[in-house]
């Protein structure tokens, strides 16, 4: 079993900043890796960022220049932080964790910014 909790949602104002957090525990013992994607009403679930073993990292376009995604390898926890939010990044945000062929998915967080 592996369990991913998240954490960090909320409501902000268009500008501000939230940091999401998920870490996972249970039988994972290689993570190659790990991500964050949203999902908006009435739209397709879509990659945010995603940070591999490596440390390489790629965005989504609509996020670059404002979201950093790090991780901790010792805690087995990624971390989302966003800033200048924008009311369109408003959505569930989901976090990934990609191990061997195993994919596991988090409960999801909801991330609400206001004009």
């Amino acid at each position: 079993q592996v369990q991913l909790v998240e954490s960090g949602g909320g409501l902000v104002q268009a500008g501000g900043s939230l940091r999401l957090s998920c870490a996972a525990s249970g039988s994972i013992f290689v993570i190659n890796a790990m991500g964050w994607y949203r999902q908006a009403p009435g739209k397709q679930r879509e990659l945010v960022a995603r940070i591999i073993s490596g440390g390489s990292t790629n965005y989504a376009d609509s996020v670059k220049g404002r979201f950093t995604i790090s991780r901790d390898n010792a805690k087995n926890t990624v971390y989302l932080q966003m800033n200048s939010l924008k009311p369109e990044d408003t959505a569930v945000y989901y976090c990934n964790v990609g191990s061997g062929l195993r994919n596991f998915w988090g409960q999801g967080t909801q991330v609400t910014v206001s004009s």
